[in-house]
Parts: structure tokens; C-alpha cells; sequence
């Protein structure tokens, strides 16, 4: 019943079921799950959680996930294929935030909408969807793009809210602001320097590197260098992105520089990399 392909940029789907057909193979999409109604349990990477109504769950093409229903459930799904494909109805920022989900939600079960006003805001946002997929009214296409950029806008913001993962739950609010700096603007080289980092935030560059490896454990540049490393891999993975494309996007100089950068980061080029990924 549900295909593991998708062939557009993104769509939305949504079914009733009492039993939640085997996954059987790799999808190429990644899936926001909304539940409307009913009972029962995700697995995800060999971890449990217990869904109910007013749950979404986020699901990645690396993710072994299992749905087992308890009682009939009404499935939303919001599905994107390469995210990165331009002009297909998203803004190029939803496009980024939409980046930032996907590396940033933790891949474990559970809901990912922590505010718990959000949740009374997604629902009428969802059926919303619904709606306009039944009836396909004039104005149709606009409107469901429309609902679909405000919704990955809210996902965003409630992951972000719970950033850094790596930190504890007590950590200062502060540093959660320069993580959220930090990937917001990774875009940017400049915007990422130490001092427009201290000069935003009106601490000393010496305090700023000092802070940071407080609560991360490790030097900001590190941090900087696994992000940008984690982005470029992404994008070797989950788009056609020609490598001469990713070192504009990301603010490399040239291909030198990134081959130079990715293989310190992940030990291969990031041409040899994506050989890897096809064998």
C-alpha cells in the first residue's frame, strides 16, 4: 500500500489502517508522520515509543522503523525526496530549515513537537492539508504550499528549542543560542568567524572559546568542522548535487578546498564517498 518511491519533490499522503504494511526494502524519502487518531507503537532503530493522537514522528531513508497499530489509526504523512531540488513550492529558507530537521532531530522514537501549543496549532495545519488534497479547489496548489512551509517552520522551532542534543538538560541557555548561531548561519564563513560570533553575542573572543568548550566539550572550529562536514555528507547522500554546486552553497573556495576538508573530516574525497554509497 505505501510505495517506497517518490518521485516528486514532495507530497502528502494519508490512510486509515488497522495493520501498517512491512516496510520491505530502502525508501529514497524522508517522512514527517502526523497521527490524527488512534493507538500504538513505533520502533525506530531498535528503540520503542508508545504513539498516540496529536504525535509526529520523524523517519529518515537510514532509519528501521516499524509501525505495529493497537488500535485503527489515521496516518498524515508529509513526504520530501531531494530536498535540495529548486522551484519545487518550498522557500530556498524552508529548504535550509528543512536541512536542519533532518540533521538535527534526534532519529528515535517519539514525538518531535515539545511545545505543547504547537500541537494545537499542527492539527488545523494538517487537516488543512487534508482538505485541500480532497477537494483541489482553485488556488489549491499555492495554499498547500502555503501550509507546508509554516509547518516545516514549526518543526524547526521545536527542534530547535531542545538543541544541542549533546548537551545536558541544564546547560545555559546561551550556549543553546550560539549552537542555533552556529547552524542557522553555516552558510556564512564570515557569519561563523570567532570574532562576529563574540561580537553578536557581546562577549570577548578568549571568553567565547573558553565557554564553548565548557559546555560542548570540545573547541567551537571543531564544531564548526563537524557540522559543515555533516552537511556536505548529506548532501552526497541525499542529493544529484554536483560537487562544484556544494562548494558554492557551503562557502568553499574550490573543489581543492573541500576535498582537502572532507577528507581530513571523513578520511575520502567527497567524490570517492559517493562512489561508496552506490556500490
Amino acid at each position: 500500500m505505501l510505495k517506497h518511491q517518490l518521485y516528486e519533490p514532495y507530497s502528502i499522503h494519508f490512510e486509515t489502517l488497522d495493520v501498517f504494511p512491512e516496510g520491505g526494502g530502502k525508501k529514497n524519502f524522508f517522512e514527517l508522520v502526523f497521527i490524527l487518531s488512534g493507538t500504538g507503537t513505533q520502533c525506530i532503530n531498535t528503540s520503542t515509543f508508545n504513539y498516540g493522537e496529536n504525535h509526529m514522528f520523524l523517519l529518515t531513508p537510514q532509519d528501521c522503523s516499524k509501525i505495529s497499530i493497537t488500535s485503527t489509526t489515521h496516518f498524515f504523512f508529509l513526504r520530501f525526496n531531494n530536498i535540495y531540488l529548486e522551484k519545487n513550492g518550498l522557500t530556498n529558507e524552508n529548504i535550509k530549515r528543512l536541512e536542519f530537521i533532518l540533521q538535527n532531530a534526534n532519529h528515535k522514537p517519539g514525538c518531535i513537537l515539545k511545545n505543547q501549543s504547537d500541537k494545537k496549532l499542527v492539527r488545523p495545519m494538517i487537516e488543512g492539508l487534508i482538505r485541500e488534497a480532497v477537494n483541489r479547489d482553485v488556488y489549491n496548489r499555492e495554499i498547500t504550499e502555503q501550509l507546508v512551509n509554516t509547518l516545516i517552520v514549526i518543526v524547526a522551532r521545536n527542534i530547535a528549542k531542545y538543541l544541542p542534543q549533546d548537551l545536558e538538560a541544564t546547560s545555559e541557555e546561551k550556549i543553546v543560542d550560539i549552537i542555533n548561531y552556529i547552524q542557522a548561519n553555516i552558510y556564512e564563513p564570515e557569519k561563523i568567524r570567532a570574532e562576529a560570533i563574540s561580537k553578536h553575542f557581546g562577549i570577548s573572543d578568549n571568553y567565547l572559546g573558553k565557554y564553548f568548550k565548557k559546555h560542548c566539550g570540545e573547541t567551537m572550529q571543531s564544531y564548526v568542522n563537524h557540522y559543515k562536514a555533516s552537511l556536505v555528507e548529506h548532501r552526497l547522500k541525499h542529493s544529484d548535487k554536483r560537487i562544484n554546486e556544494i562548494v558554492t552553497e557551503l562557502g568553499f573556495t574550490d573543489e581543492s578546498h573541500l576535498n582537502k576538508f572532507f577528507k581530513t573530516q571523513r578520511g575520502v574525497s567527497p567524490k570517492a564517498f559517493r562512489m561508496a554509497l552506490a556500490q
